[in-house]
């Protein structure tokens, strides 16, 4: 094998930096990642009990008994997350447990992709392969998703080393046998963690059909046996995991979402959604879709190009039929599409100096991909002010972990809302330490231990919250609402701010929800103002400073109050305990 030169190393390492920037700068999570990141967490603080009472103790302990969800999923992958990561926690400590968790899995999927784009270089040259790494890291959403915890992020890995194994190979019999390997992750992907990649399989399965490159005869028994291989799997892990014999987590979220319909309750989106809008988003850059044309009707490239568009765009407009749709469901197929793109890309590039046509595009290509890292950028930059939950947690435990004097208790009692819990609240946040806990209390305290710990409540049922005493349990209250505080005597000592839109603001004017109070003119109305808290006070900060630049002018995100945090003037009378009891 050849040895990279420093320009493909360089682009090389532009796969794991780009994720792991997106990671740091937007560390917290939302309630769709929670299950993995929750069953990750729980692995790495009980480990797999086994034998008798084993039931017991998964039921005591683990989360996914008391939030169950509205199906089942599987445990897989939360097992390899935590295999893999476990080693790294013990070395940087379990405070950075969620960073090292999120971090494997994008380190896992940018190695996907690093596998397909080397075999996009054999398949195409290392030209098309760099076109595509550059159009590729340039895009916001992929790279966004790269480490969060979805179950669709597991299945763009297989879905992804099948693309790239699916690429033309340099002899046959390598073609022949990572054909094979292709369509076991494919199997792997649709019986394990998302049941549409069954599509992507039939698609996959059509074209080596249609290339001559498979026969019924060959591919019958072994997506058969490899099918139940994969299911076997998943039924005996998840079985475990879940108490329930025998349990199909993907069977289960298939029935659930597609033949019951109840997907459709978290919205709906006209068949051409993916087409029109998720598409054209996934791939930014505003030349990729004209890019695919080319290389389709480029006779030199379209042949490459059909079988890199045809079985992906087939699969999203199967999958279209399904009402309930979001741009992460079809990530599978980005990819491929960019690699088509590239295929345009280079051989525009390649022939630029035969035709004056040719020449601008070549020069337009690389002001596309620049202003394509721009946008994702700008988006980025916007997408980390989308997480009030985590950024409240976080804020609170800068608060509160001070050491603990004699007199005060280390269990600080916090009552934490629907949209905290939503928009950022995990385990990994709520348990820093790694300690057991039992039923959201610490089984026990750990050695030197000095520090406050918080102990978080997340009770939503409406009888229990509108009773009076619910609320005497708790020093602290994250909440949406304060209105909804119906005993108690509250102070709030900090406002959590989250993205609201982008804000024009000329000279003189003042930001959205930001009360100015001058403290020389009434100090006392300045002290009893909350103190914005977070990436809300980091955007105020610096819209602060730009407009000290432009003479009042400014264009940037609007903020608007999300999480406030609110502290019991009068300490809880009762243990943290009877929190659970309710």
């Amino acid at each position: 094998m050849m040895a990279l030169n420093p320009l493909d190393l360089a682009l090389n390492a532009l796969l794991f930096i780009t994720p792991l920037i997106h990671l740091f700068l937007a560390p917290h999570t939302k309630v769709e990642e929670s299950f993995n990141l929750q069953a990750t967490h729980d692995i790495l603080i009980y480990g797999t009990p086994l034998g008798e009472g084993a039931g017991e103790q998964l039921a005591a302990s683990y989360d996914h008994f008391t939030f169950p969800g509205a199906v089942p999923r599987t445990f897989i992958g939360a097992v390899m997350l935590a295999g893999l990561s476990q080693p790294i926690v013990a070395i940087v400590g379990f405070s950075a447990a969620q960073l090292v968790v999120r971090a494997v899995l994008g380190g896992f999927n940018a190695t996907c992709l690093l596998v397909f784009r080397r075999a996009v270089d054999g398949a195409f040259g290392k030209a098309t392969g760099r076109w595509w790494l550059l159009l590729i890291v340039s895009q916001f959403h992929l790279m966004f998703y790269l480490s969060r915890t979805l179950p669709n992020m597991f299945s763009f890995g297989l879905a992804t080393l099948a693309s790239a194994f699916i690429l033309p190979k340099s002899t046959p019999a390598l073609s022949h046998a990572r054909q094979k390997q292709a369509l076991l992750f494919l199997v792997l992907s649709a019986a394990i963690f998302r049941s549409e990649t069954a599509l992507i399989l039939a698609t996959t399965s059509l074209l080596l059909l249609l290339r001559r490159r498979a026969s019924l005869s060959s591919l019958i028994p072994l997506l058969a046996v490899l099918s139940i291989a994969a299911v076997l799997l998943t039924t005996t892990i998840d079985s475990y995991f879940w108490q329930q014999f025998p349990l199909w987590p993907e069977l289960a979220g298939f029935y659930y979402n597609a033949i019951l319909g109840s997907s459709s309750e978290w919205g709906t989106s006209p068949w051409h959604y993916y087409f029109l809008s998720a598409l054209p988003r996934l791939l930014l850059n505003p030349l990729a879709l004209p890019l695919i044309g080319f290389a389709i009707w480029q006779p030199a490239t379209a042949s490459a190009a059909l079988d890199l568009v045809l079985p992906n765009m087939l699969f999203v407009a199967v999958y279209s039929v399904q009402p309930h749709k979001e741009a992460r469901f079809i990530f599978y197929v980005v990819p491929a599409l960019t690699a088509a793109s590239a295929l345009g890309a280079n051989y525009i590039f390649a022939h630029r100096t035969k035709t004056l046509l040719y020449g601008l595009v070549s020069l337009v290509l690389p002001l596309s991909i620049a202003a394509a890292f721009a946008g994702s950028a700008a988006m980025l930059v916007l997408s980390t002010l989308n997480y009030p939950g985590g950024d409240a947690v976080t804020q609170l435990f800068h608060l509160t972990q001070q050491p603990a004097s004699p007199s005060t208790s280390q269990i600080v009692s916090v009552h934490a809302d629907v949209l905290t819990c939503m928009t950022g609240l995990t385990l990994f946040g709520q348990n820093p330490h790694g300690l057991p806990l039992a039923h959201g209390i610490p089984s026990s305290l750990a050695e030197g231990h000095t520090a406050p710990l918080l102990i978080f409540d997340k009770t939503e049922d409406q009888d229990i919250l509108s009773r009076a005493d619910f609320w005497t349990l708790f020093h602290y209250i994250l909440t949406e609402d304060p209105g909804k505080i119906t005993s108690g005597q509250w102070k709030t000592i900090g406002i959590v701010q989250g993205y609201d839109g982008v804000e024009v603001l000329r000279p003189g004017a003042q930001a959205a929800n930001e009360d100015v109070v001058d403290d020389r003119v009434d100090p006392e109305m300045a002290s009893l103002t909350p103190s914005i808290l977070g990436r809300g006070a980091v955007v105020q900060h610096i819209r602060t400073f730009i407009r000290s630049l432009t003479g009042g002018w400014y264009v940037g995100p609007r903020m608007a109050p999300r999480i406030h945090i609110l502290k019991q003037v009068a300490l809880p009378p009762k243990p943290i305990g009877e929190v659970t009891a309710l």
